[in-house]
């Protein structure tokens, strides 16, 4: 009997010792850098021509690892190879396919400070921000495993005289699991855990920008004693082999998170039946959007002023939970804006691996222009109250920044604002805009 699902607690680096310890961790792993990684197929290592590298975004002349540029050769060994295990795995009683996880659980928490650090470096996360996504990622393994003991057991069904019905869940078969990489370790290990402990096998393709995590799960999984393809590890650029392994014939599912514009490709990719293909694909999707903070005067003014600068501005807003809008009625405007101010001018902006620094890089350089191009509009069409500028350094730093922008009355407001102004009654309110922001 296992003991009662509890969530992981956090890491506390405020204790000397454990400090000291990350601190050490991190040395460790950077000593590591430039190692190149192979490919995982039918539990092989697989190497390519072609090769990407895996840069810091917090220094990008550091290069955290290279990787393999898998072509349509490597996908077709990786699904003809999760095709011939699916045979085998998806009969394997629940609780082996349970005790995998569960043993994958107690090694990621033994190597969590080692994971922290690879995604402080590779994706730029805040020593608190990589602990949290790690322990999400061992949430997932504890209570997917929990969850398939209790889908394993007999299911309730409605009776029905002479006759007798049984409710039993079986598995799809292959999928492709491409998770995202804000939060490497937490989604991908949610994604492809659920996967693999009902009784399907993988491809997994990490994202371009955090393979090296994507690395570290494919290491945990094995050393748990996942059997031999049921997970395909197959690195390499979604714009050269994306396309592909969604419309394959023999790839099953689809599960995926990411952006807007590729979520609804994939969907529509997904949509339409290939020759050879013998099923509906089914398609999960999990995608970006924009987050609005509404403040009335009701609220708790300080605490309004915390939970909009965390949410803003914690992992350098690159979340699709990240506040990018605040909406601020008129009574409380003038005391919001000069807490908020105050609050986000004690942000340290900085490399991560640096425990002081509250926000690190974006992600990539093209996120760092992308997010300077907006704020260029915004301030065009707003008023720019603090940043908006790059940080000097050799990483993709940019300025918490808050633009401000004022709507009178419901009829000048935009679709997704009319509740506000119907809460509000016609009374002036002000709208803000944070970034960065995903």
């Amino acid at each position: 009997m296992l003991p009662e699902f509890r969530n992981q607690v956090y890491t506390n680096f405020s204790d000397e010792k454990i400090y000291r310890q990350m601190e050490e961790t991190l040395a460790e792993v950077e000593a590591k850098f430039g190692h190149e990684y192979s490919l995982l197929i039918d539990g092989q290592p697989v190497k390519t021509q072609e090769k990407f590298k895996s840069y810091n975004p917090s220094d990008k002349d550091q290069i955290i690892g290279v990787f393999q540029k898998a072509s349509s050769n490597e996908v077709d060994l990786a699904i003809k190879a999760a095709t011939q295990a699916f045979e085998s795995w998806r009969h394997f009683p629940a609780k082996e396919r349970a005790m995998v996880l569960l043993r994958a659980a107690e090694i990621m928490k033994r190597r969590r400070l080692e994971i922290d650090a690879w995604m402080i470096y590779e994706v730029g996360k805040s020593w608190i921000e990589a602990d949290a996504d790690v322990a999400e990622a061992i949430d997932f393994l504890e209570f997917y495993s929990r969850e398939m003991l209790r889908y394993a057991e007999t299911q309730p069904v409605t009776p029905v005289p002479g006759e007798f019905p049984e409710l039993v869940y079986i598995p799809l078969g292959v999928g492709a699991i491409i998770p995202p990489w804000n939060f490497p370790m937490a989604i991908l290990t949610g994604m492809s855990s659920a996967a693999i402990v009902t009784g399907n096998t993988i491809l997994l393709k990490p994202a371009s920008d955090a393979p090296m995590i994507g690395q570290l799960f494919v290491e945990i999984m094995q050393e748990a004693g996942l059997p031999a393809g049921v997970l395909n590890f197959v690195t390499g650029s979604g714009a050269n082999i994306g396309d592909y392994i969604v419309t394959h014939p023999q790839i099953r599912f689809i599960s995926f998170t990411g952006s807007k514009e590729i979520g609804l490709r994939i969907n529509q990719l997904a949509a339409k039946p290939q020759q050879g293909q013998i099923w509906i694909k089914r398609v999960v999707a999990e995608m970006g959007g924009k987050d609005t903070i509404i403040v009335d005067s009701e609220c708790n003014l300080e605490a309004a002023v915390q939970a909009t600068v965390a949410s803003a501005f914690g992992y350098q807003g690159q979340k699709c939970s990240a506040c990018s809008r605040v909406v601020v009625l008129q009574d409380i405007y003038d005391e919001f804006v000069e807490r908020l101010v105050e609050r986000t001018k004690k942000i340290t902006v900085g490399p991560v691996k640096d425990y002081t620094n509250y926000m690190g890089p974006v992600i990539n350089q093209s996120a760092l222009e992308k997010i300077l191009y907006y704020i260029e509009i915004g301030k065009k069409e707003g008023k720019l109250v603090i940043g908006g500028n790059k940080v000097p350094g050799n990483g993709f730093f940019v300025e918490p920044t808050i633009i401000m922008y004022w709507c009178v009355g419901w009829r000048t407001s935009v679709r997704w604002l009319q509740y506000v102004w119907n809460r509000l009654q016609g009374r002036w309110a002000r709208l803000f805009i944070a970034f960065p922001a995903s």
